[in-house]
């Protein structure tokens, strides 16, 4: 922890996300002791833990969190999890759930960064889960995350055994909470924890995220010389970029598509393949992936979105929301407005016309709530910004230099920088 607090860009406000678990109550009081061993420091800490409501003792323990807290002169804040629980998907759903809360805790604390008590434990279970599901190699739980463009997560523990973190609590005779749902076999985690401990499955950390950090840096560089960006949401990558290293290619190709085809995930191994032996082959056509048509040309490869499954959207006034997950929209305007595919006025331009065409049928529309035409003036105060959907909720440090390549290409505001330096000579 120490060496944690030395790479932070100071002053900082550290919120700290405790459960009352062994792994987050560890990471509380090895901070505590942490600055006490540095008293001028300009660092604080703060803490929150959320309540997802998903058990009846979940409150009360929650209370327990926040005694201990004052014990230790800690600030904390309880936030829970309100509204219906979706019957499908939960885990997925509470993860979400939990970092919006995070964020407005970290919002309400004036705090700089939010820790997280993530373990090599955890990170073998999450490897073992995703071997299970596919060969390919996985970078596991990233150390270091952005979420929501606004909010730097930081995971310092992931280094450390949860053995040795409860060694070290009752060392000093400090108790914890233990979760029931934590030996609930019906969580797959639980079963590759078991799986793991019986020596059925081994877990292996295999330099995944370092060797992809590395490949984004050089697909970022490939980005800056060879993608331009035209309105509306047409991407070309030149006829020069074309012949870069399959590494590189197959990772920026997977990418572009899913921020073109307004998907959160890179498109699969097999679609990339698929796109860059369409590439290889050089013969001028189209071909579709991921919700995005690619159309190669002599004078390069050019991206947009397909025309089909693009959604409507209805904005109350004051509202803001994601439309296709490719542009977030937020209406400033004094009605309700609904957002619609399909954009008839085109502009001179150089661009082929079929590429244009396809553009603008699944550019976006503002119109009222009978479907016409919004005026100019209600269209004037209607916010239309890039949104990266593979990148802006969630952005683990692996892929940060290629995003910020990104959202400078689209001419987007850039992403936040990390408040932390280095460990050792390596981010964290």
């Amino acid at each position: 922890m120490r060496r944690f607090l030395d790479s932070l860009i100071k002053p900082t406000c550290i919120l700290v996300a405790i459960s009352g678990g062994s792994d987050s109550t560890g990471l509380l009081l090895a901070l505590v002791e942490a600055l006490k061993a540095t008293p001028n420091s300009s660092m604080s800490l703060c803490a929150v833990t959320v309540d997802h409501g998903l058990r009846t003792e979940s409150g009360d323990e929650a209370h327990q969190v926040a005694a201990f807290c004052r014990s230790l002169e800690i600030p904390h804040l309880i936030k829970v999890w309100q509204g219906q629980k979706p019957k499908a998907g939960m885990m997925a759903a509470a993860r979400d759930a939990r970092y919006a809360l995070l964020s407005d805790a970290a919002e309400n604390m004036n705090a700089d960064i939010v820790v997280t008590a993530h373990t090599a434990d955890d990170q073998h279970e999450t490897l073992a889960m995703r071997r299970e599901r596919s060969e390919q190699p996985s970078i596991g739980i990233a150390d270091l995350l952005l979420f929501d463009r606004r909010l730097w997560i930081a995971r310092p523990l992931l280094g450390c055994r949860r053995e040795a973190i409860r060694d070290y609590l009752r060392a000093r005779q400090v108790a914890w909470i233990d979760d029931p749902s934590n030996e609930d076999l019906k969580y797959e985690r639980v079963r590759i924890r078991s799986r793991l401990k019986e020596g059925d499955i081994v877990a292996k950390t295999d330099g995944a995220g370092e060797l992809r950090s590395g490949i984004a840096t050089l697909a970022a560089r490939w980005l800056d010389q060879y993608f331009v960006f035209h309105s509306p949401w047409i991407g070309h990558v030149v006829q020069a970029g074309l012949v870069a290293e399959t590494e590189i290619l197959s990772y920026a190709v997977a990418r572009l598509a899913a921020v073109f085809g307004g998907q959160p995930f890179p498109v699969s191994r097999k679609q990339t393949q698929d796109v860059l032996a369409f590439i290889r082959r050089a013969e001028p056509g189209r071909m579709t992936a991921g919700r995005v048509v690619f159309d190669l040309r002599r004078d390069g490869l050019f991206l947009g979105r397909e025309d089909r499954g693009i959604l409507p959207l209805t904005l109350a006034t004051g509202a803001r929301d994601v439309w296709d997950g490719r542009l977030l929209i937020e209406n400033a305007a004094p009605m309700d407005i609904g957002i619609v595919a399909g954009r008839a006025e085109a502009q001179t331009t150089h661009l082929p016309k079929g590429v244009v065409r396809r553009a603008l049928a699944t550019a976006p529309r503002i119109v009222d709530m009978i479907g016409h035409e919004a005026s100019d003036k209600v269209a004037g105060k209607v916010g239309v910004t890039p949104y990266f959907s593979p990148f802006d909720r969630f952005l683990t440090r692996f892929d940060f230099i290629f995003a910020q390549s990104l959202a400078a290409a689209f001419g987007a505001r850039p992403y936040p920088k990390p408040p932390l330096g280095l460990i050792d000579g390596k981010s964290i």
